[in-house]
């Protein structure tokens, strides 16, 4: 029987890429969208799932784990973006990022790790961010939420351990998909930090379509859920062994100034 695998997020980006790739690997994909559409690819069982809505979550992995005899694997990938300075972005915006990227991945984790305890393990994967190591400026909110997800996968690891499940990282640099598209663009027409802002807007919008696209992430993901020893973190994409390995070595001040110097700020 095909293993079985839940990705949310999985009707467009990196999640999307992930269901296609699994599916053709053989496994028994499960992905989530949180509206219906018309347009998405056969093969994958499609479930109606809001990460930001506990309830939602709960249905949805339900429905999961009455299909199957056995959930082997779950994919968080579901994520936004919003751009903007620390001080300039609102609360109410601060807090969707988080709710989205950080506690709609503890709703899920919190539904689906129950059934994986009870038959006796599986694999998670978690999509953060090199962001989370090397925060980028006006986008703070972002490698916030990306951040508390490295520090979760490490302690959840740990965690749950005993029970035969593997918690692994995905670190990816960037990526070309249509992040850029859904990102909430904070209006920085009158904002205070002027032309860093929209020189650092420029070069994030311009890096996006000439990076790689989402089959390297892909790629590394099937590996997480089928390496006999899956590794704690994966980082993968441009600067993927640049930025782990400068974060490492240079005192913070350094790794800033690479960091203004690139996005032009």
């Amino acid at each position: 029987m095909p293993k079985s695998v839940l990705i949310t997020g999985a009707s467009s980006g990196i999640g999307a890429c992930a269901a296609r790739h699994l599916q053709e690997r053989g496994f028994r994909v499960f992905g989530t969208r949180r509206k219906t559409r018309d347009d998405l690819p056969e093969g994958v069982h499609w479930i109606e799932m809001d990460v930001c809505d506990e309830a939602s979550v709960g249905r949805g992995v339900a429905e999961v784990i009455s299909a199957v005899t056995r959930l082997d694997a779950l994919v968080c990938s579901a994520g936004l973006g919003i751009f903007g300075s620390v001080e300039e972005v609102s609360i109410e915006a601060a807090q969707q990022q988080l709710d989205a990227n950080y506690f709609g991945v503890l709703r899920t984790l919190r539904a689906v790790l129950p059934h994986m305890r009870e038959v006796g393990g599986g694999r998670v994967v978690l999509v953060g961010s090199l962001a989370g190591r090397a925060p980028i400026p006006f986008q703070s909110h972002y490698s916030a939420s990306k951040a508390a997800l490295d520090a979760t996968a490490l302690a959840l690891r740990t965690e749950v351990r005993p029970f035969g499940i593997d918690v692994s990282l995905i670190e990816p640099g960037d990526i070309n998909t249509p992040f850029n598209d859904a990102m909430h663009w904070t209006d920085v027409s009158g904002s205070a930090y002027g032309a860093r802002v929209r020189s650092c807007e420029a070069v994030i919008r311009d890096s996006l379509p000439k990076a790689p696209g989402p089959e390297v992430i892909a790629r590394v993901i099937a590996k997480a859920l089928t390496a006999r020893r899956p590794r704690v973190r994966y980082a993968a994409g441009p600067d993927s062994a640049l930025v782990p390995l400068l974060r490492r070595l240079l005192p913070d001040w350094i790794s800033l100034e690479l960091i203004r110097s690139h996005f032009k700020v």
